[in-house]
């Protein structure tokens, strides 16, 4: 039986696909352990995916850090609410550090977040200042538990708005 499509893809076809892929996208072909920057802690929602990458895409970070993605991102990592999910979080940065040796963690947390809502009430995000001091706190103590976990690790903490502007909290 013979194929009658018009276009034919050879092993030599696939090769040559695969080297351009690679000189596109470089990063695509580092190892699965070795030296990173960083490990990003951002959270679910769809209207933030976006935004975040392309933040790091401006800092030059793209294909040099790992990723873990939870409702709230240090929110759900600090907030008792969401207290079954902490040691997740924490094993996760702990195997990025051994298999990826990154030299810190960059959490970004958002504005009008759910999961900020769900953590600490509706009030606790009802206007700037009250978003603002939430996420102050909620960034502050994973700071702090970044500290206790892993003393050597660097903890970058932002909060980004839904435009994708960041500030540092």
């Amino acid at each position: 039986m013979t194929c009658e499509c018009p276009i034919h893809f050879g092993r030599r076809h696939l090769l040559a696909g695969a080297a351009g892929l690679v000189a596109a996208r470089p990063y695509l072909v580092r190892a699965a352990s070795g030296d990173y920057e960083a490990m990003l802690l951002s959270c679910i929602d769809p209207r933030m995916q976006e935004p975040v990458r392309d933040y790091l895409v401006k800092r030059g970070l793209m294909g040099k850090y790992s990723q873990f993605t939870f409702a709230g991102a240090a929110v759900g990592a600090v907030a008792p609410k969401f207290a079954g999910w902490h040691k997740t979080f924490w094993d996760n940065l702990a195997a990025s550090i051994e298999l990826h040796n990154i030299k810190s963690v960059i959490a970004i947390d958002h504005r009008d977040c759910g999961a900020a809502k769900i953590a600490y009430g509706p009030d606790s995000i009802s206007t700037p200042q009250k978003e603002d001091a939430t996420h102050r706190a909620a960034l502050a103590e994973f700071r702090k538990e970044v500290a206790r976990h892993h003393p050597n690790l660097g903890c970058e903490t932002l909060l980004m708005a839904l435009d994708g502007s960041v500030v540092t909290l």
